[in-house]
């Protein structure tokens, strides 16, 4: 005959829910016992148990760190045991992180975006060469890709010449006499098919499921 019933209502709060109730209350015996051999043993069985819960990362140093520091926190910082590994604190736990640095770009020609500005800081650190401009040349012709999506007007080449040398500090130099950019009707073209969505022909997909014979 049960006399009594442990509603979960009645229970301690589980301080990490995917260990389950059963590892909690496993480390709250460990916390009872007074002998300090005895307890030292109790806890490296438990974290044996928690990395049995994850058997390829059981042995991994790093994750046998994360175990001890789970043990601790299950609980609540108050098990005395020998640890391999620094012991945390509950104020290390509980500490608000430092904020993170909003990125403060403010990049002169908006419409190119920052990729392009990282594009032509990469392109200047390479040696003067075929590859170097080649790559030149490609970014002047994503500038004026981009160009044209902010402007939908034609722009000149020099134009974007002049962009490209004002952006990498006169360090990269295209002459609108000696090189010829993609046309612009033909990159507002490129854009806009790949910015529109396929459309599937139904139609002739119709047409041939009236000629089949049943």
């Amino acid at each position: 005959m049960i006399t009594y019933l442990e509603y979960n209502s009645e229970r301690n709060e589980l301080k990490i829910p995917e260990y389950g109730r059963h590892i909690q209350k496993m480390v709250e015996y460990a916390k009872t016992i007074e002998d300090d051999e005895k307890r030292n043993r109790t806890a490296k069985g438990i974290i044996d148990v928690m990395g049995n819960m994850n058997p390829h990362l059981r042995d991994v140093p790093d994750f046998q760190h994360k175990l001890w520091d789970q043990l601790f926190i299950i609980s609540n910082f108050e098990l005395d045991v020998e640890s391999p590994f620094p012991k945390p604190s509950r104020e290390e736990l509980y500490a608000r992180p430092e904020p993170l640095a909003y990125p403060q770009n403010f990049p002169k020609y908006r419409f190119y975006g920052n990729n392009i500005k990282r594009m032509i800081d990469e392109a200047i650190k390479i040696e003067d060469g075929e590859m170097k401009d080649g790559l030149m040349f490609n970014i002047a012709n994503h500038m004026k890709k981009c160009y044209l999506n902010w402007n939908k007007d034609s722009v000149s080449d020099k134009i974007i010449f002049d962009h490209l040398r004002d952006l990498s500090d006169g360090k990269l130099d295209l002459k609108a006499d000696d090189e010829e950019l993609s046309d612009a009707n033909a990159l507002v073209k490129q854009a806009n098919k790949r910015s529109k969505p396929q459309k599937k022909n139904f139609k002739n997909n119709n047409n041939r499921n009236r000629k089949r014979k049943y």
